[in-house]
């Protein structure tokens, strides 16, 4: 399902042009214009500094998402001037939503730490009900612990004893399994960087079967061919300094992949 159809950006920021991230080439190619979104999964792709991480965060913080991360968009400090780009955007919706999260791979064991820090503290309110209420009935004690294991419970329901115990890629994926949620909106940033080649694969799995029986859209920032060839998946190309739309067959990033791959000496040689 789209629900997030178009994002326009206003045409006098270009006036701006000196300033990041209006000094992005993109981004001010992008003034003036709309961004269509016409299909569920739509990927950003480019070289780095190409803004594609940049106007996802813009638009993550636009809508207000969710974050998974040690900061809410709207107070972290690194994307304050994100923030100056994100009040320029006009979003256009099919329908409105709040479910969702817009996750950096860059903030995942802030995100991490944050859930330890959580869990620890309820652990600690716990110990301290029972030394309140430690002459009082069985009752009385079980009732003043019971928002504490409730909220105890749902954290380890989701994501397991502790987020950072597991392997990098298995936290990731448990975290993607515990988040998605029906009729959500998902902006990643290079969710990848992670993961293995198998486990990339059993995320495109994921994403599909979001978009098929959940009513899913999801907008991704990433290097990696293999999340690119996610079937009839929107891709917009951020080099040349524009944005445009372009085949998967036709990126820089399957097409070197497949050429180092059928003749890796070709380029090892030069090394």
């Amino acid at each position: 399902m789209i629900q997030l159809r178009t994002i326009t950006l206003a045409p006098g920021v270009a006036t701006d042009a000196q300033a990041y991230p209006f000094s992005v080439a993109a981004i001010q190619s992008l003034a003036g214009r709309s961004l269509e979104f016409t299909a569920p999964v739509t990927f950003l792709i480019g070289e780095n500094g190409s803004g594609k991480s940049t106007l996802l965060e813009a638009i993550a913080c636009a809508a207000r998402m969710i974050t998974v991360g040690s900061a809410d968009a709207e107070v972290d400090t690194t994307l304050a001037s994100v923030r100056r780009l994100a009040a320029q955007l006009r979003l256009s919706w099919a329908r409105r939503t709040r479910r969702g999260f817009f996750m950096r791979a860059e903030d995942f064991f802030g995100y991490a730490r944050r859930m330890r820090e959580i869990r620890e503290g309820l652990e600690r309110d716990l110990a301290d009900v029972d030394t309140a209420f430690a002459g009082s009935s069985d009752l009385a004690r079980s009732l003043a612990r019971m928002p504490h294991q409730r909220e105890l419970h749902e954290i380890r329901r989701r994501y397991g004893e502790d987020l950072d115990q597991a392997s990098h890629g298995e936290s990731f994926f448990t975290l993607f399994n515990a988040r998605f949620v029906p009729d959500g909106l998902y902006l990643l940033d290079e969710p990848e960087a992670p993961l293995s080649p198998m486990r990339q694969i059993g995320l495109l799995a994921r994403m599909k079967e979001l978009v098929d029986q959940q009513g899913a859209q999801f907008l991704v920032a990433t290097h990696s061919p293999i999340l690119m060839a996610y079937p009839d998946a929107l891709i917009y190309s951020f080099d040349d300094g524009r944005i445009a739309p372009i085949a998967y067959a036709d990126t820089e990033h399957a097409r070197v992949t497949r050429e180092f791959l059928s003749a890796p000496e070709r380029f090892l040689r030069h090394i």
